[in-house]
């Protein structure tokens, strides 16, 4: 976990470089466009295939073998394919959270990290999306994290890195694997209430994670049309 929070450190840096020198979801079959009430935030469409975007960031090298753009008729997503790996990959994106409180995007299970539980030590996740807030250069940013887990309950509530990242379980189960699933949090509220502030927070970008370094396996997910909306 230690390992983690350094590369959150990076990526907050890298986060501030680019930026001005930082219960279960709604299942549908594809993913939702952007309408009138949200921003796109990355939707992969000027990404090369079989790279990693140029606006995304990763500490290790190896990170770019994880995430790569791929594409299914006219849509582009990005696939991570976790072997053993824990590796991040952020974009530094700031927003009005107070106009646009709600983060949306798609994601589809491919690969779960056989013998993952995040309750339990083993805490490997097929898919992870944070939202990324600055908070100190040592220690490195605040974040939600919402998971998609095999075995621990969806609205399970955790934490890691001495408590800087505090993680929701969004979506349980095998149940939907290889479909898209749309998902919606409030993350301008979940913020307040995890971190126990009432301020709003600037966010400084996203993330996603897939991993399987603490059980040694290998994972595979997909995202796809991150946006930021109204309500």
């Amino acid at each position: 976990m230690s390992a983690r929070g350094a590369l959150f450190g990076s990526l907050l840096g890298a986060v501030a470089v680019v930026g001005a020198l930082v219960g279960e979801g709604r299942g549908e079959s594809h993913p939702a466009p952007a309408n009138d009430d949200c921003r796109v935030v990355e939707n992969f469409g000027d990404a090369r295939p079989g790279q990693l975007p140029p606006d995304w960031k990763v500490r290790q090298a190896e990170g770019k073998d994880v995430y790569a753009v791929m594409e299914e008729g006219p849509l582009r997503f990005l696939r991570a394919t976790s072997a053993g790996q824990g590796i991040q990959a952020a974009k530094p994106y700031e927003w009005d959270l107070d106009a646009f409180p709600v983060l949306a995007w798609s994601w589809r299970a491919l690969e779960f990290p056989r013998g993952a539980n995040e309750a339990q030590g083993k805490n490997d996740s097929v898919l992870g999306v944070y939202m990324l807030v600055a908070h100190s250069k040592i220690r490195g940013p605040k974040a939600l994290k919402y998971i998609w887990s095999e075995r621990v309950p969806a609205g399970t509530r955790l934490e890691s890195n001495g408590g800087l990242t505090q993680v929701r379980v969004l979506r349980s189960g095998a149940a939907g694997k290889g479909q898209w699933v749309e998902e919606r949090v409030n993350v301008r509220d979940d913020y307040r209430q995890f971190f126990k502030e009432d301020r709003t927070p600037k966010p400084a970008g996203i993330a996603v994670l897939t991993d399987s370094d603490d059980t040694r396996s290998t994972a595979q997910g997909d995202y796809a049309n991150f946006r930021v909306c109204r309500g």
